[in-house]
């Protein structure tokens, strides 16, 4: 559980810095956030080289994915879709409720409510002699897919930001080939695996995409770079790596400083609250609208949080043949957030998103982060009314992904 309330300090360490040290920097702030950056976007490709890594699939049998895989893609779609239409109808006025820009913005913004972060989930339910369990191996699948779905959905919604140019036929084509090497190739790869040399990958995967942008940023201008975000091919490459699990102190450590890590950067990346509503110099419609007091903004977080739970609740209506409480406790997990979430938040800073709805869905993040020690306290009295310790169960043809997410 101090993991879990670490992520949310570290958030809202950050989410202070970000409005401490514009003044205290001066004009070398604009340096300092091109580094923060950088180190972010390598943060967030070692956590997703590592979500690739965990996603192992018996190809042979991809039909019987098939169900778990649309479960799953509701179960992230639906609280995403709640909120954006919260953000549009609630947040902004009624003017704006037919703008094409702010549909475009908050489809994009909303999607941090997306992913789900089972880790701490798994880890109890494992202590508990659970892994055996249905709602482990099922938590397992729906997370892994849930994971890949947000990935996935980023790239129409990036589209939808640039519009119909070039560049985004460039991207489509991109993805197809990265999306084609990770299935041909899966588990190929036999490459070291230790934290040295995934954060070495995760430099790399880096480089290449700031490399892209950069150049063409020369070649045509800002407006007309090409941007791929670390998301995808990051989780290709953990994608082609023949799996080995290196569970040892020194890299439980160095995995938890990084996520820590990145979850300060994300928090520092947060533009200046006071500088939210000025709208002449905002370039989004969300950027534009003007910053509301924090009782009001609280009463949003709370709304918003309760929506995207809500919405996760989706495998409740599925596996029918299974227990009530194994449901409820398969979609309650689902309620656990963590770093993909944030990672969303950071690529819509990239598109200049902000005002109250970058800061209720960071604030939201933060709470639910505080939550999931209740979430998995109620998990554990759900699976504990219908599975045993150590119960014996039938070994089934693989229905999941071998292993779990490192994180999301």
């Amino acid at each position: 559980m101090r993991k879990v309330l670490s992520f949310s300090l570290f958030l809202m360490l950050g989410l202070v810095a970000s409005q401490l040290l514009p003044g205290l920097l001066g004009e070398a702030h604009a340096a300092f956030k091109t580094t923060t950056d950088l180190l972010l976007y390598i943060c967030l490709a070692f956590i997703m080289i590592n979500v690739g890594r965990e996603f192992e699939i018996d190809k042979s049998r991809w039909r019987s994915y098939t169900a778990d895989y649309f479960i799953a893609m509701a179960t992230a779609a639906l609280p995403w879709l709640l909120i954006a239409l919260y953000y549009v109808f609630v947040l902004l006025p009624p003017a704006l409720w037919g703008d094409t820009a702010a549909w475009k913005e908050n489809l994009l913004l909303s999607r941090f409510a997306a992913p789900t972060s089972a880790g701490i989930l798994f880890t109890m339910l494992a202590a508990l002699h659970l892994k055996r369990s249905w709602i482990y191996r099922k938590i397992q699948v729906l997370a892994i897919f849930d994971d890949l779905d947000t990935i996935l959905l980023m790239i129409p919604l990036q589209i939808l930001m640039i519009g119909l140019r070039w560049q985004m036929f460039v991207i489509v084509g991109l993805v197809a080939v990265l999306l084609t090497v990770g299935w041909r190739w899966q588990g190929r790869w036999n490459a070291r695996q230790d934290w040295r040399a995934i954060l070495g990958l995760a430099l790399v995967v880096c480089l290449l995409t700031q490399a892209v942008y950069y150049v063409t940023a020369h070649l045509y201008g800002h407006e007309e770079s090409i941007h791929v975000e670390v998301l995808l091919p990051a989780f290709v490459v953990g994608m082609l790596m023949r799996h080995r699990h290196i569970d040892t102190p020194a890299e439980r450590r160095v995995a938890t400083g990084i996520s820590f890590l990145f979850m300060l950067l994300v928090g520092m990346s947060m533009p200046l609250m006071g500088h939210a509503g000025s709208g002449s110099d905002a370039t989004s419609v969300t950027a534009s609208q003007p910053m509301m007091p924090w009782g009001t903004l609280l009463l949003h977080v709370v709304a918003v949080s309760a929506l995207s739970n809500l919405g996760k609740l989706v495998p409740l209506l599925f596996y029918r043949d299974r227990p009530f409480s194994e449901r409820l406790a398969l979609s309650v997990g689902m309620f656990t957030r963590g770093e993909v979430g944030a990672g969303v938040i950071f690529i819509a800073l990239g598109y200049n998103l902000g005002g109250p709805a970058l800061v209720i869905s960071v604030l939201t993040l933060v709470l639910n982060l505080i939550l999931t020690g209740g979430f998995v306290l109620w998990v554990k009295h759900l699976a504990l009314k219908t599975c045993t310790p150590d119960e014996e169960l039938p070994e089934e043809p693989s229905d999941a992904p071998h292993g779990a997410p490192h994180s999301a």
